[in-house]
């Protein structure tokens, strides 16, 4: 039944696309390949009438998207921040999808706040607005809670969104597994792991406690940075289909004309949208994912407001330093040293030519730096190298597609401040402060010491696992083990042996 009901809805699809115009429109940006081109439209054409209508005052695939429901909205956006999928004219269309969709009645939102939170929206807000915001997953309202007389911002689900998504999230996988069995060449652009990050996206999505917590986390690690801000979270009016935040005044970051009003600088704010981010990738390990401008405000002070944590990325402190030695090494042009980083972390197979590598990472930056400032794009240079690395038998990472899909939403928030913003020069300080904290000499000692507290704290099991050892390797010759199981048995006793003088190490250091 499932596949029957998966097959109905992706029919009932097309057939929106088809009426709403929104096929053609959508094909061309894919460059979708002639299979798939005559299958939807030999499927979609004579069943135009069982598609939805949609709104005809707009673009026809958010007409369509915007008539199927709130797991095509969201697909949309995030298709909007893919232009290297969709193309640039799709995207820019797709992100009126970002943050101005009709809301759910009041009455269904004070249902779901009693049903959540236990208590009637009345003996917990002495006031709580009509809708201020609506998404594809979530509407917000403006609030005043009665025990502090705080304003607050108040997110709710939709309400029955999980069901939903379930249903229409199966037809999305069928959709892909159909495109990849009839036109094979469609393959690259990977539908079915499409579908999967979007999977698992919302399903971050639909809990908002993880909302919550990571909004708490965010805003812990950016307290101290002067120019950004995240909203505190209440977390005795906060559960699983609610959250519930300070209130934040500023303009919207996509109002460019009230910022300027307002007196705001806008190639100031270009570059602090874009170095926080860095920052906060690079410091921490941790950034908002979804920086658009639906999700950016600007303060009183010319801070940046960030909104909406449901998409958060995070980077191990050792991918972090390989990104920054590579941008380094973009930044600097030297391209072998960023080669040879790609190797030092196993990124490219060993057996493949170094120099050849550098001589094509070449061939991505000298175009791009050859330009004005206004057309260097760093997204673009990262979209390019991870294309070059999959070639070069480099692994997807989902982590650092994450951040280079988040870049170029980034890039573009920026760019509509500053047209002439220079990616690099702005990047560059940020960069610049992290390899210096991270990749020097202090560094080093640094790490050398959280090594040793590590193995400090082995320190009573060694003896033991010594003496095991001991007895492995002994047993092995008693054996008449083969030379290689001996090998192994014999590093696994210098391991523990340079293990315990490691430890020994440690405990001098730290008494």
């Amino acid at each position: 039944m499932s596949a029957l009901s998966s097959a109905w809805r992706l029919v009932r699809t097309l057939a929106t696309f088809e009426r709403t115009g929104a096929m053609e429109v959508a094909l061309d940006a894919l460059e979708a390949p002639r299979a798939v081109r005559i299958v939807a439209r030999v499927v979609g054409w004579p069943l135009a009438f069982l598609g939805l209508r949609g709104d005809p005052a707009m673009p026809p695939v958010v007409r369509a998207l915007t008539a199927l429901g709130p797991a095509y909205i969201k697909f949309g956006q995030l298709l909007s921040t893919r232009p290297d999928i969709v193309g640039e004219a799709l995207a820019r269309d797709l992100r009126v999808l970002q943050d101005r969709l009709p809301p759910f009645s009041q009455d269904e939102a004070e249902r779901e706040v009693h049903r959540e939170l236990g208590a009637p929206v009345q003996a917990l807000f002495s006031a709580f607005s009509a809708p201020v915001a609506a998404a594809s997953i979530a509407q917000v309202h403006r609030a005043t809670a009665r025990e502090t007389g705080r304003d607050v911002a108040v997110k709710i689900l939709r309400p029955g969104i999980e069901r939903a998504f379930l249903r229409d999230v199966r037809a999305f996988y069928f959709a892909a597994d159909v495109i990849e069995f009839l036109a094979p060449a469609a393959r690259r652009l990977r539908p079915r792991a499409v579908v999967a990050h979007f999977d698992s996206v919302v399903q971050g999505e639909l809990d908002l406690r993880l909302e919550a917590s990571a909004a708490s986390e965010f805003r812990a690690n950016t307290e101290a940075d002067p120019d950004f801000r995240v909203p505190a979270v209440i977390w005795s009016l906060s559960g699983r289909r609610v959250l519930t935040t300070e209130w934040v005044e500023g303009i919207p970051m996509g109002d460019v004309d009230a910022l300027a009003a307002a007196g705001h600088d806008r190639r100031r704010l270009a570059a602090a949208i874009v170095q926080n981010f860095l920052r906060h990738a690079l410091r921490d390990g941790f950034f908002h994912a979804d920086m658009h401008q639906g999700n950016l405000k600007v303060g009183s002070g010319g801070e940046i407001i960030a909104m909406d944590f449901g998409i958060m990325g995070r980077i191990d402190p050792y991918t972090r330093r390989v990104y920054a030695e590579i941008l380094m090494g973009f930044l600097r042009r030297d391209y072998l040293r960023v080669a040879q980083v790609h190797f030092e972390a196993g990124y490219v197979p060993a057996d493949r030519d170094v120099y050849l590598f550098a001589q094509t990472l070449r061939s991505i930056g000298e175009p791009i730096f050859g330009q004005e400032a206004s057309r260097i794009s760093m997204a673009r240079l990262l979209a390019h190298l991870f294309d070059v690395t999959e070639r070069f038998g480099m692994e997807t990472r989902t982590e650092l597609i994450l951040l280079q899909r988040t870049m170029v939403v980034v890039e573009g928030v920026g760019r509509s401040l500053d047209p002439s913003m220079n990616m690099w020069e702005v990047a560059r300080p940020v960069v610049e402060d992290y390899i210096r904290d991270n990749l020097g000499a202090r560094a080093a000692l640094r790490d050398a010491r959280e090594t040793l507290l590590v193995l400090s704290h082995f320190g009573p099991r060694l003896p033991g696992l010594i003496r095991t050892a001991l007895q492995q390797a002994s047993w092995g010759r008693d054996r008449d083990e083969p030379e290689t199981r001996r090998g192994g048995r014999g590093r696994i006793l210098l391991g523990a042996v340079g293990g315990a003088a490691a430890a020994a190490l440690a405990f001098l250091l730290l008494d």
